[in-house]
């Protein structure tokens, strides 16, 4: 379901924004349907235009009038009302996204039954569709609703995973809507250019933190930001990526594959692991530390005990990396002051 796209020749040229994309935002009755107003104001804002259904159970968690004035367009509930509207809308949209999917609607698309207005219109899309569903836990795990959704994915519509949390009714399980940001990443990624599909690309990020005792830790201000961007855009244009990093405060990007990590030891670990598995590119952001503590104390040392702090150098991950065998191609950085 997935359109060609143009080829392209710089890892960071791919689209920002979403301008001259019409996109049929489906809503379908369950708490989360309040974020469909979210979902409509950061499409907007990424210059799409919005056009929604909703089906009738929807409109009791949020109005219909109050989708049609952030979306500046009309809105459709009822299909007799307007005949053959599920016909028409498609027709002008250039991707269906389901948020948020119920149990139910997910039942309804995967069994082909069309009986309101989002599971007449699926059934009338040819285009992308990217579904994020919210529910409770028990619901989003029982087996005939992962039936009905890999059905769906494996006939190419797109998951956007919910969540783990506190839901609803006070439980705490995986249920939750998936966070509006990594909705509109989703979207933006069934548009992204596929040019580096097929290679299977490593980025690195953030700090690392070299621990003196349990309490201080030798570290440096590395956000993490960059190698995350890295990772979000290769993974938009379609390759299989995977992320290590250190601690951050960011999210990663919806799609990759994540591991967290602290020292400068861990990081070579999950990297020599990661292109031991199969590894095309190696993008070498982090900002790992030259310099750790020779010894580590499992107590905190009181502060009249240190008197000096020796240290010893970290492995070099780009020069370890270099001498393996079938290595892959690399990209370093290094940062600088002066």
């Amino acid at each position: 379901m997935i359109r060609n796209q143009e080829k392209g020749q710089s890892l960071l040229m791919s689209p920002s924004s979403l301008e001259n994309r019409n996109i049929l935002l489906a809503g379908s009755g369950g708490i989360a349907a309040y974020k469909a107003a979210d979902i409509i104001r950061r499409l907007k804002r990424e210059d799409a235009a919005v056009t929604v259904v909703m089906t009738e159970a929807s409109t009791r968690f949020i109005s219909a009038l109050t989708l049609r004035t952030l979306s500046e367009r009309q809105v459709f509930v009822d299909p007799f009302s307007a005949p053959l509207s599920h016909i028409e809308i498609p027709k002008s949209s250039d991707l269906m996204l389901v948020a948020p999917a119920t149990a139910n609607i997910i039942g309804k698309m995967a069994s082909g039954i069309a009986d309101d207005m989002v599971s007449l219109t699926f059934l009338s899309f040819t285009g992308p569709v990217v579904i994020a569903p919210a529910m409770n836990s028990k619901m989003y795990e029982h087996p005939v609703v992962q039936r009905n959704l890999g059905w769906l994915k494996d006939s190419g519509v797109y998951e956007v995973g919910p969540e783990t949390g506190e839901l609803a009714c006070g439980d705490t399980g995986r249920g939750r809507l998936a966070p509006v940001e990594r909705i509109v990443e989703a979207v933006k990624y069934m548009f992204s250019r596929k040019d580096l599909a097929g290679l299977r690309i490593l980025v690195t990020a953030g700090p690392t933190r070299e621990y003196i005792d349990p309490v201080r830790f030798i570290s440096n201000r590395s956000s993490g930001r960059m190698g995350f961007a890295l990772a979000r855009v290769a993974m938009r244009r379609g390759a299989e990526v995977t992320l290590i990093s250190g601690p951050t405060a960011l999210s990663p990007p919806e799609g990759v594959r994540y591991t967290l990590v602290e020292t400068g030891g861990e990081f070579l670990e999950a990297v020599q692991m990661s292109i031991e598995g199969g590894t095309d590119i190696l993008v070498m952001a982090a900002a790992v530390a030259d310099f750790a503590p020779e010894g580590f104390s499992k107590k905190k040392i009181g502060k009249e005990s240190i008197k000096d702090i020796k240290l010893k150098k970290v492995p070099d991950i780009v020069k370890f990396v270099s001498g393996m065998e079938n290595r892959p191609f690399i990209i370093g950085f290094s940062a600088e002051t002066g």
